[in-house]
């Protein structure tokens, strides 16, 4: 039964997450040459997904009071929020990347802001999540969490992967400050309007 999952866990998790591989490449390139950056990009995208998968454990065993399903479209309101905010330090001037001899130097990506991100971006995971999770038995269940959490390591190598790439490394050098923010926007407007966040 456990290892029947497997497989159905493993293409489930790569139709709902597929889109992240973009995000993380952007994380990824605004922190170049900063210290630590993918020890920080993989401890956010872990708590951000361990939240998706708690929440959506939660509203499967029937404590959907925690999370109403009208709740999850407002969590694009995160990322727009984000997106703003890097538009606006981009707009100020704050968010110039280069350094006196001018390479590229990067920015301090927070563990939290990678969180928050994976988290709202997660609203489409909760909804398919619950009911697969509901139609299988609690040992497949477990089993799907073990498969997803696997592969999140797999994720942010996959994302720093395309990110270092010299073609792709030198696109999003040049234009990370401005993918950020767009991506950022667009990400949280999708989740609003996809979810219906704003009708009736």
């Amino acid at each position: 039964m456990i290892l029947s999952s497997v497989l159905p866990a493993i293409g489930l998790f790569i139709v709902t997450n597929i889109d992240d591989i973009i995000v993380l490449s952007l994380f990824f390139a605004r922190g170049a040459g900063q210290r630590g950056t993918t020890a920080r990009i993989t401890a956010g995208q872990y708590l951000g997904f361990a939240g998706i998968l708690g929440a959506a454990v939660l509203v499967t065993l029937g404590a959907g009071a925690f999370l109403p399903p009208d709740v999850i479209p407002y969590f694009g309101l995160i990322p727009l929020a984000l997106g703003l905010w890097a538009a606006w330090q981009a707009w100020r001037g704050n968010d110039d990347d280069d350094d006196d001899d001018g390479r590229f130097a990067g920015k301090n990506v927070g563990v939290w802001t990678v969180a928050a991100v994976t988290f709202a971006n997660g609203g489409d995971n909760i909804g398919v999540y619950v009911p697969v999770f509901l139609s299988v038995g609690p040992a497949a269940v477990v089993a799907y969490c073990v498969v997803f959490l696997v592969l999140v390591a797999v994720l942010v190598v996959a994302a720093r992967f395309v990110a270092t790439r010299r073609p792709i490394a030198e696109l999003l050098e040049r234009w990370e400050h401005v993918l950020f923010p767009i991506v950022l926007i667009g990400l949280g407007i999708f989740i609003l309007v996809s979810g219906l966040a704003f009708e009736n």
